[in-house]
């Protein structure tokens, strides 16, 4: 297993080739000590067993799928699923792939960029899919891209899988939270998509407004609205450290999970959005060249 740090005056992150996963996430800060906002292992081996996705890129398709499968030019594509789910890529996604480590560059703007070839039918899967990852530091900023090519039409939805804590404390509800999310994705017992895009208003999942998280635990993918002049943003005033997420995806997964204080924003396509044909289209045609860009920007406010 590799492992690549890189950094700026800002930021130090290590990257490891196994899952293209970020171990740590250093910010530096002259007044108090360092704080590492990502949830990771200290020993990159212990990522052999885990099955929380720490900081992973998930692929070939993140999030979940229903049916067992999907349909492409009228021929079916089962993958596999439990209970009727398909999770994160399948049995053995991208995070849990050794990527191979394409460039890395020191300087103003460091980066490390790695890849992946998917090869025809892995997961089930159509097509030979060539994934890159790149991860770049500028200024205060974290700019995460995933691109990818085929040489068949399939199902393509990459993102990071990295749970933030901007202050090491154990609970999550004092931190602060807004989202230009209008929409969220109606989901059922499985945590699938109904299809039914509705509104937060009046429901636990308004977060439109800057506001505590308090008692509100989520997994639930919402819809972006890239016209609200207010973004994403995670905030503690304990620390006085900021997050703001920008992103050219239109949904976004938030998930807090109950084991520990963390929250996880997936920026990407919407679930099972190759069953579902009225959500934005997730089919990577030959020649065609996705790509998935998102910015973690990082500020103290004290």
């Amino acid at each position: 297993m590799n492992q690549v740090t890189i950094k700026n005056s800002f930021i130090t992150m290590t990257v490891l080739d196994y899952g293209a996963i970020i171990q740590k996430l250093i910010l530096k800060n002259k007044d108090v000590m360092d704080i590492n906002v990502v949830v990771g292992l200290e020993e990159p081996e212990k990522y052999l067993t885990d099955n929380k996705a720490l900081g992973a890129c998930i692929g070939r398709y993140a999030g979940r799928i229903s049916n067992n499968g999907f349909e492409i030019n009228k021929v079916h594509y089962p993958i596999y699923s439990r209970d009727g789910v398909h999770l994160h890529g399948g049995q053995k996604g991208f995070g849990k792939r050794y990527w191979t480590i394409e460039q890395v560059q020191d300087g103003e703007n460091p980066f490390v960029k790695l890849s992946y070839l998917s090869q025809d039918l892995e997961e089930g899967y159509p097509g030979n899919l060539k994934s890159t990852v790149t991860y770049k530091l500028v200024g205060p900023s974290l700019f995460i891209i995933h691109e990818a090519v085929t040489d068949k039409a399939t199902p393509v939805n990459l993102t990071n899988h990295s749970y933030f804590n901007l202050d090491g404390a154990d609970t999550i509800d004092q931190w602060n939270l807004r989202l230009p999310c209008p929409e969220y994705l109606e989901t059922d017992d499985k945590l699938l998509p109904t299809g039914k895009i509705v509104s937060v208003l009046n429901s636990k999942y308004d977060f439109l407004e800057m506001k505590k998280i308090g008692q509100v635990r989520l997994d639930t993918p919402f819809a972006i609205n890239p016209n609200l002049e207010k973004g994403i943003e995670l905030a503690s005033e304990r620390s006085g450290l900021s997050m703001k997420v920008k992103t050219n995806q239109p949904g976004v997964v938030v998930y807090t999970p109950a084991a520990f204080a963390a929250i996880c924003f997936e920026t990407q396509n919407f679930p099972d959005a190759p069953n579902q044909p009225h959500f934005p289209n997730s089919i990577l045609q030959p020649g065609e060249t996705y790509y998935n860009e998102t910015e973690f920007r990082f500020s103290f406010v004290n």
